[in-house]
């Protein structure tokens, strides 16, 4: 048994406790089966925002997670695994949200996959089942009448069922200590409403299963990172990510909780979390799009940093990052959001410094960045370095 009460700031000005209790049982059945309960109860408000401030979260979780040492399959494929014991996973959760002056948010998901290391390096994750189901209820008037004003919004909150296929590609070089130069590759593939397109029985409009609407879409990423040595104890890193959700049949755009997102302290830290995007659109300082965050179909990044020592575990790092988030068809409500030909001149761009303390690979990052070119300005306008109001990232782990 273990129980945690931790102290939560995120980049979108939220703060406030969560207590989280966990459960786990490594031997469940006295064969290696790992089983793993976790309950979390968060609150969270938003300290500062002008408009915004004062809005806050109400967050219950409860998951569980049971893992064998072997695969359950009807067909044997033991030979075939001569590198690692592979791994099957079941897990089942649910999560309760509630956004005042917004919404609230009940989903439940269910996963059964497998997962095993083809080498030291590469490592597959294959997940044939994956049910999501997420249900808004209780909006306010003010959310109510973002949506009405935003039809693709509203349509990615209106199919709450989600079931596909997944899969997960990894080449890892970053395992291996003691090599100077390492590559680091990720792939994901992600399927829905491919299999459950064969239970409709309606055959034209919308399609349904168990009374459901549910998402038909694909999706795909690529993430590229290369370490360069420099010296004994300095690196060059560079990383590249693209990913696009393409919606079809049943779906007019991605889910909202499939979409993709830029800004914060993984991404493009000159700007805030979700707060990067689509394309030029822009929601004013603390206008309506406040409200909600800001996401896409098409995410595009580019990062560059140099690290470097200070002192015993203190590191340091200056660092360039370039992206944003775009959508694939176009939308009234947020102009300038629909992928062109003109995506260079609305990248979001912001430079910065960094200092992380790293105790035997436990990093505390805090990281200073101000943006050079903002793409919700007029164009003519973009290229701005503003000094002025710096974005200060808090962060357990390395951006990358």
């Amino acid at each position: 048994m273990r129980a945690e009460l931790q102290a939560v700031s995120k980049s979108n000005n939220f703060a406030g406790p969560t207590l989280s209790l966990n459960y786990s049982n490594r031997n469940l059945f006295r064969g290696g089966e790992t089983l793993s309960i976790t309950g979390n109860l968060g609150y969270e408000t938003q300290l500062a925002g002008k408009n915004s401030a004062g809005l806050s979260s109400t967050q219950f979780g409860l998951k569980s997670e049971l893992i064998f040492p072997r695969l359950l399959s009807p067909i044997k494929f033991t030979k075939r695994f001569k590198y690692a014991v592979p791994k099957t996973k079941i897990s089942l959760g649910m999560e309760f949200l509630n956004r005042s002056k917004l919404y609230g948010l009940n989903s439940f998901s269910s996963i059964f996959g497998y997962s095993w290391n083809e080498n030291r390096f590469v490592f597959h994750e294959l997940n044939p089942i994956s049910i999501n189901y997420v249900n808004l209820s209780k909006t306010t008037p003010e959310f109510d009448a973002i949506l009405d004003n935003n039809p693709f919004l509203k349509s990615s909150f209106d199919q709450r069922f989600i079931a596909g296929l997944t899969y997960s590609f990894t080449y890892n070089e970053l395992v291996d200590t003691n090599k100077k130069n390492a590559l680091f590759f990720n792939s994901n593939i992600d399927l829905a409403g491919n299999t459950l397109s064969l239970f409709d029985s309606n055959g034209s409009g919308t399609k349904t299963f168990l009374g459901l609407e549910y998402a038909q879409y694909a999706k795909i990423d690529v993430d590229l990172r290369y370490h360069l040595g420099i010296g004994r104890s300095q690196k060059l890193i560079g990383r590249l990510f693209g990913g696009i959700g393409l919606p079809y049949g049943n779906s007019v755009t991605l889910p909202f909780s499939k979409q993709y997102f830029s800004g914060g302290p993984y991404s493009i830290r000159a700007f805030r979390i979700r707060s990067l995007g689509p394309g030029s659109y822009s929601s004013g300082a603390d206008g309506p799009g406040s409200f909600f965050d800001q996401s896409g179909d098409i995410r595009l990044e580019a990062n560059l940093e140099y690290r470097f020592p200070i002192y015993s575990f203190f590191k340091g790092a200056i660092f360039a990052d370039a992206g944003n988030v775009w959508l694939t068809k176009e939308n009234t409500a947020l102009p300038g959001g629909k992928f062109t030909s003109n995506f260079m001149n609305e990248l979001g761009i912001g430079v910065g410094a960094g200092v992380r303390i790293d105790i035997q690979n436990f990093v505390i990052r805090f990281d200073l960045a101000a943006p050079v070119q903002k793409p919700f300005l007029p164009e003519g306008q973009r290229f701005d370095f503003d000094l002025s109001q710096p974005i200060l990232n808090f962060a357990i782990g390395y951006p990358f």
